[in-house]
């Protein structure tokens, strides 16, 4: 048996009044899910403990059968490890977005949490100049991709409140700095690189053309490195990781799974879908175990663009789940788990923390084929109900066994 965890990260949502009261997943036309969920089994799953953020970070450990009350110390560790920057004992790890604010750092605006998606090479540029400019011992900057950068802090407080930027989208800095011990220090970075981006040639070029501005660094995210057993360790198998994001890709080195390269796999909504289908079914002829996530929805949820959302859902359905819908009805022996991470609401542009529908398919245990379409309201409509996200995994590689996690 091969196994196969596609998430659409930040699929689920809210009834949207553009979409005639719908949410994206009832209005997309999504034939392979829809199908899997009839004759599947479908229901409703509690991805992250309710007493915790729903960070992307959290609920991919969750889906993957790690407890983050037990195992996450932070997202930037987790991209460090993508991107290949080694974090010593000492050593905290912060994201840093590069973002459109409107004033300054202490008075201004959020306008944009990815500086109008700034191109890989841009921020590479910014912040070798930044490091130029202020990096040294305590400090360094590492470029990952498109706004999702890495700052390394040696010596850092790991302890201190941050906000991620994609929450504050349209409100006010002021109330949302970072916070606590280690603070002043990090808002004094952020300072420094709004003076040093100000008269960037990258933004030069980019005011020019009429884009969003790259305005300064935001921290957030920090943490220390975790320490976690490899998914053979876990599960006994081997795997493959399918994903354009640092975070993902992270999680999958700390877990020893193969990380795969797609080419155009942008972690947008313009990425390489076809590329991510093809790319899972051939790791499947020499792994047991394949994660494909998509980032789209998501980008689409904190962008606030339903329609959006609902042509990468379609994307998914299209290129994603029917190849291996296919190879299934062809006879090869493969089991699939479609899910989001976390909804991603259009109406508040951030996520939030309630249940998400999820499929499993093929499933031949007695609540398989009673589900309807690959919506929220019929997952929930089916009775079935996961308490615990890291109960998933479990599910998908027992199939057949009680849903009552």
């Amino acid at each position: 048996m091969k196994y196969v965890i596609v998430i659409g990260d930040g699929m689920a949502d809210w009834k949207i009044e553009e979409l005639g009261k719908k949410t994206p997943l009832e209005v997309a036309e999504k034939p392979a899910a829809d199908r899997m969920a009839r004759e599947g089994l479908l229901g409703l799953v509690q991805v992250v403990p309710k007493d915790m953020y729903p960070g992307s970070d959290v609920s991919n450990l969750s889906i993957l059968g790690y407890d983050p009350a037990r195992y996450y110390t932070g997202r930037s560790p987790l991209e460090a490890a993508s991107i290949g920057v080694n974090l010593g004992p000492d050593d905290v790890a912060v994201r840093c977005n590069i973002v459109t604010i409107e004033g300054e750092i202490e008075s201004g605006l959020m306008v944009d949490y990815s500086a109008g998606h700034v191109t890989t090479e841009e921020a590479a540029r910014l912040l070798e100049s930044l490091n130029e400019a202020i990096g040294n011992e305590r400090v360094r900057f590492y470029p990952g991709v498109s706004y999702r950068n890495l700052m390394v802090w040696s010596g850092g407080e790991d302890g201190v409140q941050t906000v991620p930027p994609h929450d504050i989208m349209g409100q006010p800095l002021n109330g949302n700095l970072p916070k606590g011990e280690g603070s002043e220090f990090l808002i004094s970075l952020m300072k420094k690189s709004r003076e040093v981006f100000a008269d960037h040639p990258v933004n030069r070029e980019r005011r020019r053309q009429g884009k969003r501005e790259a305005s300064c660094v935001w921290l957030w995210g920090q943490g220390k490195a975790p320490v976690m057993p490899s998914f053979r360790e876990r599960f006994g198998m081997d795997g493959s990781v399918i994903a354009a994001v640092d975070l993902i890709r992270g999680i999958g080195k700390y877990l020893a799974l193969e990380i795969v390269d797609v080419p155009g796999a942008t972690g947008y909504v313009d990425t390489n879908f076809e590329g991510k289908g093809r790319y899972c079914i051939e790791r499947l002829r020499e792994k047991d175990f394949v994660l494909v996530h998509i980032e789209a929805p998501d980008e689409a949820g904190h962008n606030g663009d339903a329609r959006e959302k609902v042509r990468a859902i379609e994307k998914i359905d299209r290129f994603v789940l029917s190849p291996l819908l296919e190879l299934i009805d062809g006879g090869e022996d493969i089991r699939v788990l479609f899910l989001p991470d976390h909804p991603t609401p259009v109406e508040i542009r951030t996520h939030s923390n309630e249940p998400v529908p999820f499929l499993i398919y093929p499933w031949d245990g007695d609540e398989g084929g009673k589900g309807g379409r690959y919506t929220e309201d019929d997952a929930k409509s089916s009775g079935v109900f996961v308490e615990k996200g890291t109960s998933l995994i479990e599910l998908l590689l027992g199939a057949g066994s009680s849903t009552n996690a």
